[in-house]
């Protein structure tokens, strides 16, 4: 089964996800963001800091 017939086999058990990041010192959620911000947003790498 591909990505997208799974998807939209299960549509009605899905729920929205609402993301949210550190901005200025507070939280807020992505989707509120204007388009350069979600650009720059979906830019960052993410990494794991080894102990």
């Amino acid at each position: 089964m591909k990505k997208e017939e799974l998807l939209e086999a299960n549509k009605e058990k899905r729920t929205k996800c609402v993301v949210y990041t550190r901005v200025m010192g507070y939280h807020r959620p992505v989707e509120s963001f204007n388009i350069g911000k979600k650009g720059e947003h979906k830019e960052r790498v993410h990494f794991k800091e080894s102990l």
